[in-house]
């Protein structure tokens, strides 16, 4: 295909060399995936810039190359187009390659700090059940019917996000929602699609550091950016900052969803369930132009109902059914995200927090069902900033009624100078806590000293299947271990 010409529309810089016309025979962005007649994207990584690989490529049989930086000498023989972004090039010629793929789908980009992928989960089960055969992208992989793909990014690269918006169409999907983290929008991994719904669920300081985000002010400016490649946004209106997304959105379309500030789309008489074949919350959905009553959500917690509303504010804009609305999200489940692994007598849940700001929300969540016991299982990641387990730590200390300390992905630091951080700020606080470093007998204790009546929460890593230590991951799911656990007690 004559790629470079089909990608023009979306391209920007200029031709160096060469026709826009050259035949190309495929994409590639890898410098080991180099084939005869493809066509070579030059990108600065962390260790290797491939703008260094310009003098082998004719001898290579590269055809065409996408470079974004002045280099010394053209490769001769072989089209060069000098692009603005080399990022922002690719995704845009990986959409044109895949032949466009968004415009086949009904697409649905959701960014955030918090909720991301619980959101998207939710949406996928409502318009699933609404009869739309729905593809799903995001932090616990790819979903395309029944099958499923691991991915490494919360938002994969753009090339990757176009050849499974494919293998979604060609698979007979009508829709895909999908996550967009900041950094998906800043590396221009989103580039290239116009989204028909924007959604932002919240934000609060986080990914900020080295090698994300340098201030919470980028951070929040890119994760406005969403709202300048969608044709209707949905904000939501509780979140402080939401003023700030909505001056910042260009889209054709914008609504407010919550429950506190003025919204388009809210909820009432929300209810907390706890009965012995159901834990979530009931509430009436409401509309501009309806109300539907007694949603019933399977997940607790009053962030899982902002996710919830969001979820049901875009399907119902889809135009999925109020009996839908209704019954679509009662047995919902996300891996690793509020995921109940066992009911009664006591409960016991695992999910992904693992910053303060997540744990807060998670402990007074779980608050509302009144536990005997609100006992939390919780480390912190190494080689990350020391405040974040320091805040955990002192989180713990205030909102729960035990605190057991352990390991979680220390990978080059010691467990011991982790758990001495988070022992020195719950402390100060007075609460409860003990420190067991290996984490399979801190799940095993927390779930073998349960009582009727307690809720323990497994805290830090909810979906991942690993314990990074040295660099090596070994398998390590929190829900198999608690499975473990309670299968030697004979539950």
């Amino acid at each position: 295909m004559k790629l470079l010409e089909l990608a023009a529309e979306g391209l920007k810089g200029r031709l160096l060399q060469g026709e826009l016309g050259t035949e190309t025979e495929a994409l590639v962005y890898d410098s080991r995936k180099i084939s005869k007649g493809c066509l070579f994207v030059c990108m600065k990584g962390a260790n290797f810039d491939s703008h260094d690989l310009l003098a082998e490529l004719p001898g290579m049989g590269v055809a065409a190359v996408v470079i974004d930086r002045d280099v010394a000498a053209l490769p001769a023989g072989i089209a060069v187009y000098r692009a603005d972004d080399a990022r922002a090039a690719l995704a845009a010629l990986s959409a044109a390659y895949f032949g466009f793929p968004a415009r086949e789908l009904i697409t649905v980009g959701v960014t955030g700090t918090k909720g991301k992928t619980t959101t998207t989960h939710m949406m996928r089960a409502l318009l699933e059940a609404g009869g739309i055969k729905t593809g799903l992208i995001g932090t616990n992989g790819i979903t395309i019917g029944d099958t499923h793909i691991a991915t490494k990014n919360t938002t994969p690269e753009s090339y990757e996000i176009q050849e499974n918006f494919r293998k979604m169409a060609d698979a007979g999907c009508k829709a895909v929602v999908m996550e967009v983290s900041s950094q998906g929008l800043m590396l221009h991994r989103t580039g290239g699609i116009l989204f028909d719904y924007g959604v932002f669920t919240n934000i609060a300081p986080d990914h900020i550091g080295p090698n994300e985000h340098k201030s919470f002010e980028e951070y929040l400016y890119w994760k406005s950016q969403l709202f300048s490649q969608c044709k209707t946004g949905i904000i939501n209106a509780d979140d402080v900052h939401a003023v700030y997304i909505e001056k910042a959105a260009k889209c054709e379309r914008l609504y407010r969803f919550g429950e506190k500030q003025a919204a388009e789309f809210t909820l009432r008489n929300l209810a907390h369930t706890a009965d012995p074949d159901f834990v979530g919350m009931c509430f009436d959905f409401v509309t501009p132009e309806k109300t539907v009553p007694e949603v019933r959500v399977g997940m607790p917690g009053q962030f899982n109902a902002e996710n919830a509303l969001a979820a049901l504010t875009v399907a119902n804009l889809i135009g999925v059914s109020d009996e839908v609305l209704a019954a679509g999200l009662r047995n919902i489940r996300v891996n690793g995200r509020m995921e109940i692994v066992k009911l009664h007598p006591f409960t016991v849940l695992v999910d992904y927090a693992h910053n303060a700001v997540s744990m807060e929300a998670l402990l007074d969540a779980l608050r509302e069902y009144h536990p005997k016991r609100l006992v939390v299982v919780f480390g912190c990641g190494g080689n990350r900033a020391k405040d974040r387990r320091t805040s955990m730590g002192e989180i713990g200390g205030k909102k729960a009624d035990l605190s057991i300390i352990t390991a979680d992905n220390s990978r080059y630091e010691k467990v011991e100078d982790i758990i001495a951080d988070i022992r020195e700020s719950i402390v100060k606080t007075g609460g409860a806590f003990i420190e067991i470093p290996d984490r399979r007998e801190a799940i095993f204790h927390a779930v073998q000293k349960a009582e009727p009546g307690d809720m323990i929460a497994i805290i830090g890593k909810g979906h991942e299947d690993y314990q990074e230590i040295c660099g090596v991951r070994t398998h390590f799911l929190d829900r198999e271990v608690v499975e473990e656990a309670l299968r030697e007690m004979g539950e």
